[in-house]
């Protein structure tokens, strides 16, 4: 910051000292221009005409209204020009000594409250320099709070604190991530171990066996879906490689389909609304963000409930009956395992990483995601996506969903 404020000390002080040599300069010219004549003038009535020798032809005073006034021997205005020349280039003389003198000491005044400036100008700087510098993982919530008034720095400052909000939020959000995986990821481990350990001791029957060899196999592939969704968030998160126009009318209607088998299991009613909207992106992440709402719909739900699915150049829009969801539990919804409810263990039920997975999609697409709490339980979540303008054909009739193939994340 020392070289900062050299080089803010020196542009002030240059400027300071330009200031004073162009006001000292306009000083001199303004008395020089006027400064013989005025003398002239003055000293002209005050010679003794009768100790003057005649001049033929002496210089004419300056045409003042006082001048003209005057009657004046042609010898008093010849004596009076000799004595206005020696009198003038004595007095712009003592005018230039004093004003370098005064110049001087002007300059020097000049650098010096340059260097105070720069120096008060920065502080805040400086403020800020040092607290980044203390930052760490285990500070993270102390902030600047610069108190300045309002202005460039104060701004700077306010920024500043508000990225290392984001920073914070952006740091415990990874925190817990990486908690909750290591939970998730332990706990289907743990559940071999115990079968493996307990389940086969003291040669057990083939009926127990064939139940530990399913519950084996449940688990490995809980695991799977597990780590598959694991990769899908951290594609996703990496942005897109590639992108083409889909068509996401037509993919929510084929994930609906696909989902009707699963729906009719759990006696839902899914309603699907339409309306021809084409998005520029990946087509298996946008169906993934789909089918993950979709199923997580379906599967956080209660017989003889609803999922209605709406589609259009306004984004899509999936709204489902079940239990009352608190408000102030939704946002956090969209992190990695969590869940609105206590973990299940039931046959097809994901790793809590649904909604994780369409926030990072719609973020990799330039959308948003979002959720707010039905008032008679459930949840509606909404995810905006740029658009290209609608296709010209009519939208198709409401249909029911089924079962998708491949893999899915549901939460």
């Amino acid at each position: 910051m020392n070289s900062e404020r050299t080089r803010l000390a020196a542009l002030y002080g240059g400027l300071l000292v330009m200031a004073g040599v162009l006001l000292m300069a306009i000083v001199y010219l303004l008395v020089s221009e006027g400064v013989y004549a005025s003398i002239v003038t003055a000293v002209a009535p005050t010679v003794p005409a009768s100790r003057l020798d005649a001049v033929a032809a002496a210089p004419a005073l300056p045409t003042t209204d006082w001048a003209r006034t005057m009657v004046l021997e042609p010898g008093q205005v010849a004596v009076a020009q000799k004595v206005g020349t020696v009198a003038g280039d004595a007095a712009l003389s003592q005018l230039l000594t004093v004003s370098g003198v005064s110049l001087a000491v002007y300059s020097a005044l000049s650098v010096a409250l340059a260097w105070w400036m720069a120096g008060r100008v920065l502080r805040p700087v400086g403020v800020i320099t040092a607290r980044a510098r203390r930052l760490s993982g285990s500070n993270l919530h102390e902030r600047l709070a610069l108190k300045a008034p309002p202005g460039e720095l104060k701004e700077l400052a306010d920024t500043f604190d508000g990225m290392l909000d984001r920073i914070q939020e952006l740091v415990a959000a990874r925190q817990r991530f990486a908690a909750n995986a290591a939970h998730e990821l332990r706990t289907p481990l743990a559940v071999q171990r115990a079968a493996a350990e307990i389940g086969l001791a003291d040669d057990p029957p083939p009926e127990k066996v064939a139940w530990i060899r399913d519950k084996l196999i449940d688990t490995a592939a809980s695991s799977e879906r597990l780590i598959e969704g694991l990769l899908l968030l951290a594609v996703s998160d990496e942005g897109l490689r590639r992108r083409e126009r889909v068509a996401l009318d037509e993919t929510t209607a084929a994930v609906a389909d696909a989902l009707a088998a699963e729906a009719r299991e759990r006696s839902i009613t899914v309603e699907v609304t339409a309306r021809p909207v084409t998005v520029e992106g990946d087509a298996v992440l946008l169906d993934h963000l789909v089918h993950n709402l979709v199923a997580n719909a379906l599967r956080h739900n209660h017989p003889g409930g609803t999922v209605r699915v709406r589609v259009g150049p306004e984004g899509l829009e999936v709204a489902n009956t079940g239990p009352v969801v608190d408000p102030a539990t939704v946002p956090l919804l969209f992190e990695p395992f969590r869940r609105a409810r206590a973990r299940r263990h039931a046959p097809g039920e994901g790793a809590g990483l649904g909604l994780s997975i369409v926030a990072s999609v719609a973020r990799a697409h330039g959308g948003e995601a979002r959720a707010s709490a039905n008032p008679g339980g459930g949840l509606t979540a909404r995810v905006t996506l740029p658009t290209d303008p609608p296709r010209t054909c009519s939208p198709g009739p409401p249909v029911s969903g089924g079962r998708r193939s491949g893999p899915g994340t549901p939460s």
